[in-house]
This record gives structure tokens, sequence and C-alpha cells, in this order.
């Protein structure tokens, strides 16, 4: 099964290390005004989170959790917006979480998705990003039933706001169906993901990359269930669709046709292994 979700793009180093000067240098600024003038305080905050930021992306953990944390103090006894309150408290929760703290991420996630709920508008799109960052921690801690909690309220979210038929719904339907497939509940993976599929088909036509994807989703969820023909039809449809994409999608055709040699082989199906081989051997290397 696919990942849930992607690494950060590597950082370039040399423009990074001129912000983070400038960026020191304001909250030097900011620290100095506030002291003088306790009114300049919002402006600090938004210093030190930007600081945070920067430390962050240069990889300085503790620095850019220091810098989150007078934030957010600073922030609270200065009384600053609460839409400012949750955009720290997400900040400080992303940089747990995607530093391997994940138990530390989640009171902080919460209080974050009660900020951006309480709004006036709330932000829904804020709120059900961090629900499905929350899912993921419980996922990968293998609490599954709060993962699915998560997810659901995300899906719920967007839906209301946006319709269905939009890319984010797609991925938070695929990511159910992740997780339900390694929890072991195939059939309601396999309802998962045809549902992302159908809206990835309606978003973007029939020969699209994601849409291949759900079709390989499909494939090990069938396969789970016992059912081989499944298994070989949407296998050879998500083919179908990276044959048209090559040679862009090279990696992924790779990759998918490996998937579907070891299905056949453990199922001992010499024959259609065989025309697998043939077909993708027009393609890559095996």
């Amino acid at each position: 099964m696919p990942p849930d979700q992607e690494p950060p793009p590597p950082v370039n180093a040399e423009p990074l290390d001129a912000a983070l000067q400038g960026a020191v240098t304001a909250v030097d600024e900011a620290r100095k005004a506030s002291a003088e003038d306790a009114a300049k305080a919002p402006q600090l905050v938004k210093a030190l989170q930007t600081l945070a930021g920067w430390y962050s992306d240069a990889g300085d953990f503790e620095k850019s959790e220091a810098h989150y944390l007078e934030a957010i103090e600073t922030g609270l006894k200065a009384s600053v917006p609460t839409e400012k309150m949750a955009s720290l408290r997400a900040g400080l929760a992303a940089l747990y979480d995607f530093n391997g703290r994940e138990e530390s991420a989640i009171p902080i996630y919460e209080t974050a998705i009660q900020d951006y709920q309480e709004l006036k508008p709330p932000q829904p799109l804020e709120a059900a990003r961090l629900h499905n960052n929350l899912a993921m921690i419980y996922k990968n801690l293998k609490r599954n039933p709060l993962a699915e909690q998560h997810y659901l309220a995300a899906v719920e979210i967007f839906e209301k706001a946006y319709g269905r038929n939009v890319d984010q719904v797609a991925t938070l339907y695929n990511n159910l169906g992740s997780l339900y497939y390694t929890a072991g509940f195939a059939e309601q993976s396999k309802e998962m993901h045809l549902e992302a599929l159908e809206i990835r088909t309606e978003i973007y036509g029939p020969n699209h990359r994601d849409v291949a994807q759900s079709y390989c989703n499909l494939a090990a969820a069938c396969y789970e269930l016992n059912d081989q023909p499944g298994v070989e039809e949407n296998f050879d449809h998500s083919l179908d669709i990276f044959e048209k994409l090559l040679p862009e999608e090279k990696e992924s055709y790779q990759d998918i046709v490996n998937d579907y040699l070891a299905v056949l082989e453990s199922v001992e199906n010499d024959t259609k292994a065989k025309a697998v081989k043939e077909r993708a051997g027009k393609f890559v290397e095996l």
C-alpha cells in the first residue's frame, strides 16, 4: 500500500542561511520593542513564529521548539487572536509530529483543531488538515479506532465545505482504505478505495496516475478477499494507465509490475505471470 504522506522537499541551504539570519535579527528587534511597549507583543509573537519555522527548515529541532513555545507563551499573555494561537499550536504540533514525538503532538493538535473550529467563521480546511495529521499519528501508533475517527471527521468537514468531488476527499478515502487494509478489514478497505477511485476519475479523467494507484490499491484489497479475478482486473487497469504515462511514470510502473508478479507467484498463476512479464518487458527491465 502507498504511504499516507510524502516527505518534505529538500531545503536550499544558501537562501535558508540568509533568511534565518534575517529572522534572528527580526526577533531581537521585536523583543526590544516589546520590552519598551507591551502593545507590540503581537509583533514579537509573529517574529518568533517565523524564526521557529526557519529553524525547523534548517533541521534544528531544539531551537525551533524553544521559539514556538516562547511564541505561544507570549501570545497567551498578550491575548493575541485565536487564529494566531491556532497557527502557533499547529506549527509546534507538526514539529513534534515530524520529529518522532508523536505523543507530544497529539494534545497540541487537538487544541489547534478546537481553535480553528471556534473561529468565526471557522476554518474547516485547517481543522481537516490537522484531523488528517492526527489520524496518521494514531495509525502509526496502531490506535486504529482513533485514526478512523479523525479521518472520518476530516471527510465530513471537507464534504460539507467543498463537496465530495475534490482531491482532498479522495485522498482521505485513500487514507481510510490504507488504514482498514493494515487493520485487516479488507472489505472496508475495498469500499474506501472504490470511493477514492470514483472521485479521482471524476476529477482527473481515466488516465491519471492517482486513478492508476487507486486500481492498484483495489487489487491489494481483492487479494486479501481471495478475489483473484478482481486482483487481475484491477492490476491490469493500473498497468494500462501507467503505460500511457511512460516514461515519466517508469518507477511507479515498475513497482506495480513487481507487486502484480508477486501476487501471481503467490497463487502459482504461472500463465498470467508469464503474460505480465512479456507485456512489461516491452517497457522496463525485469
